[in-house]
């Protein structure tokens, strides 16, 4: 598990560096997204995934990796936004937006140091493009949370599917980075 721990804290550092420059250039300005907006936003990245794993080449000068990046990304900004609730207008400073996303992925990494022990790593033996389904899979699901106004009946809530998705965008950039062969 140390190994997992350290390339979760490597590629965590990567979208974190991603998030800030970001930050940098356009403040936190998806303050203003609504709940549902995020999740679109975040299906468009893993559609993407989906339609170049098919297809198996871009047109667009943008791989797998970067859109594995932008879900982890979004879907922190999913967690911010079910806390705080979305804005009119930019209301968090940049310190302030890094500090909400550090407690965030802390919070996906507990999950996933959980689910690690339960599992016995198992999401190491799947193919990336079962990540992406997954990831597809928990969007469907949040949409249809989202449509029913979160009155599940036995269902985890929406923050649950946006740790999920986080995570298993988190597996797939640890598989690309560090695995020798990647499927």
């Amino acid at each position: 598990m140390a190994n997992t721990n350290m390339q979760f804290d490597a590629v965590v550092a990567q979208c974190r560096s991603v998030f800030s420059k970001k930050l940098h250039d356009y403040g936190a300005a998806w303050r203003i997204l609504r709940p549902q907006s995020v999740t679109d936003q975040i299906f468009i990245k893993a559609n993407r995934i989906r339609s170049l794993e098919v297809k198996g080449n871009a047109k667009v000068d943008e791989g797998i990796h970067p859109e594995f990046v932008a879900i982890v990304n979004y879907g922190v900004i999913g967690l911010i936004q079910l806390e705080l609730g979305y804005t009119e207008q930019v209301d968090l400073t940049t310190e302030q937006a890094i500090e909400r996303y550090d407690q965030k992925i802390n919070q996906a990494r507990n999950l996933m140091m959980n689910k690690n022990h339960d599992y016995d790593e198992a999401w190491r033996s799947m193919r990336i493009p079962s990540y992406t389904d997954l990831i597809l899979m928990k969007l469907y699901r949040t949409k249809q949370i989202e449509d029913i106004q979160g009155q599940t009946l036995i269902s985890e809530g929406i923050d649950a599917n946006y740790l999920d998705m986080i995570n298993y965008a988190i597996f797939g950039l640890i598989r690309m980075d560090f695995d020798e062969v990647n499927d």
